[in-house]
C-alpha cells in the first residue's frame, strides 16, 4: 500500500481554515527580499551609532520623506577608509536583510562612500546659474537694512553658540534691542522644512524689521540644506530684509547670494544689524560740537561786525549829526546872505543905471534944460505952427509949472 505524501506547510495558499504559521510568512518574505540582491543607493545619514564594533543607522532619501535602516558589521567597518557621521551624504552598496526573529527589515552595508564633492558642486552650480538667470541674486533686489530695527527676528539652533553670539553682541552694542527668536534644526533631515517655516513665520510678523539666519559654520555637506531651492526661493519672496550669517567662507551656500546681506559670522551679523550705541552717541556729540562751533563762529563774526558798526562815528554818538548839520546850516546861511547881498548890490546898481537912463530920456529932463511942451486944448502936443492959428488956446508946460496962452 503506497504511503500518502502530505503537502509541505506553505506550499498551498493560506486560507482561513489552513493559515500559514508566522514563521512560514517570515521565511517567504525573507526569500523574496533576498532575491533582490545588492544595490547602490544614495542618501543622507540621519542616524549613526556604534555598538559592539558594529554600526546601526538610518539612511534618508535626499528629496522625499523615505528612510531605511542599515547595519555596518564590524568586518565591513574595518575596511572603510573614511570617517562617517550624521549628516553625511553617501553612496552605499546594500543588500536587503529581513530578520525573521524580530520581523524587521534592514540594509546590510557592504561598501560605503561619500558622495563626490565634484558631483555636489556641479549640481549646486547648475542651480546657482538657474537662480541667477531668474534675477534672484540681482543687487537691485537687495533691500537696505533699517538703521535701528524695532525688532529683530533670529532663526538659529536652540542653545547654539550662534544664538548666544548674536544676542550677546547685539545687546552689548544696543542694550534695548528686542529679539524674536525662532529655533529650528540647522542640519539634518528636518533642517530645510524648519528653517523655511521659521523664516516665513518671522516675515509674517509686522513688528519684525529684519531677519537673521545664523549658524556657527560647518562642513560643506552639513550646509547643503542652506542651498535648497525651496529655502532659497522662500527667502527671495520675503518682504522683510534677510541677513545670512552661516559663517562659511570657503563654499558659500545659495542663501548667502539671495539674502539682502551676507555676514561672515553670527557676531558680524549682530554688528551689521545693530548700531553701536557708544558710536552713535559719539557721532551725536561730534555733530553737536561741530554745530556749536559753527554757531559760535557765526555769532562771533556778527558780534565783531556789530561792534565795528557801532564804533563808526555815525553810530558812536548822536550830537555829531546836529553839530555837523548846524555848521553846514551856518555856512549855507552865510553863503546865502552873501549871495543875496551881492544880488541886491547888482540890482541896486542896475536900478541907478536905469534911473539915469530914464532921467536922460525923460521929457522932464528936457523941460529942466529950458524947453517947454505946448499942447492944444485937446491935449495934443503942438508940433507945427500950422496946428495953432491965431486965437488958438494953448497949454504950456515948463520945467516947473504950466502956463495958459493964446496964439497970435
Amino acid at each position: 500500500m503506497n504511503a500518502v505524501t502530505m503537502p509541505a506547510v506553505g506550499d498551498q495558499p493560506p486560507t482561513v481554515d489552513a493559515p500559514w504559521p508566522v514563521a512560514v510568512l517570515s521565511n517567504k518574505i525573507r526569500g523574496y527580499i533576498e532575491r533582490l540582491g545588492t544595490a547602490w543607493v544614495e542618501g543622507e545619514i540621519v542616524q549613526w551609532g556604534a555598538s559592539g564594533g558594529n554600526v546601526y543607522g538610518k539612511l534618508k532619501d535626499l528629496t522625499i520623506d523615505a528612510t531605511v535602516s542599515f547595519t555596518v558589521w564590524s568586518s565591513v567597518k574595518a575596511r572603510l577608509t573614511n570617517d562617517f557621521k550624521q549628516g553625511d551624504r553617501v553612496i552605499a552598496l546594500v543588500k536587503p536583510n529581513y530578520w525573521v526573529k524580530g520581523g524587521t527589515l534592514t540594509m546590510q552595508v557592504y561598501e560605503l562612500r561619500h558622495v563626490g564633492l565634484g558631483d555636489l558642486l556641479e549640481r549646486l552650480e547648475r542651480l546657482r546659474a538657474q537662480l541667477k538667470s531668474e534675477g534672484l541674486f540681482d543687487l537691485s533686489r537687495k533691500r537696505p537694512l533699517p538703521f535701528l530695527p524695532h525688532r529683530i527676528g533670529l532663526v538659529t539652533g536652540k542653545d547654539s553658540d550662534a544664538e548666544k553670539d548674536v544676542l550677546r553682541n547685539a545687546q552689548l552694542r544696543w542694550p534695548a534691542v528686542d529679539f524674536r527668536v525662532v529655533h529650528a534644526a540647522v542640519q539634518g533631515d528636518r533642517m530645510v522644512a524648519e528653517v523655511t517655516a521659521a523664516i516665513l513665520q518671522l516675515d509674517a510678523d509686522p513688528e519684525v524689521d529684519v531677519i537673521i539666519v545664523a549658524r556657527g559654520g560647518g562642513d560643506f555637506q552639513n550646509l547643503l540644506g542652506f542651498s535648497d531651492e525651496g529655502l532659497v526661493r522662500a527667502v527671495a519672496g520675503c518682504s522683510t530684509p534677510v541677513v545670512s550669517a552661516i559663517g562659511h567662507e570657503a563654499d558659500r551656500p545659495l542663501l548667502d547670494d539671495v539674502a539682502d546681506l551676507r555676514a561672515s559670522t553670527p557676531t558680524d551679523a549682530a554688528k551689521r544689524v545693530v548700531p553701536d550705541v557708544s558710536d552713535e552717541l559719539n557721532r551725536v556729540q561730534q555733530a553737536r560740537a561741530r554745530l556749536s562751533s559753527r554757531l559760535t563762529g557765526i555769532l562771533s563774526t556778527e558780534v565783531d561786525r556789530l561792534g565795528q558798526l557801532r564804533s563808526r562815528p555815525v553810530l558812536a554818538g548822536t550830537d555829531w549829526i546836529v553839530d555837523t548839520r548846524s555848521q553846514d546850516l551856518t555856512r549855507y546861511v552865510a553863503r546865502g546872505a552873501e549871495l543875496m547881498h551881492r544880488t541886491l548890490e547888482r540890482a541896486g546898481a542896475g536900478v541907478v543905471e536905469l534911473r539915469s537912463q530914464l532921467r536922460a530920456l525923460s521929457p522932464q529932463g528936457t523941460l529942466d534944460r529950458g524947453y517947454a511942451i505946448v499942447q492944444l486944448s485937446g491935449g495934443q502936443v503942438l508940433r507945427t505952427s500950422d496946428q495953432a492959428p491965431a486965437g488958438t488956446e494953448l497949454h504950456i508946460t515948463a520945467g516947473v509949472g504950466t502956463v495958459d496962452a493964446v496964439a497970435k
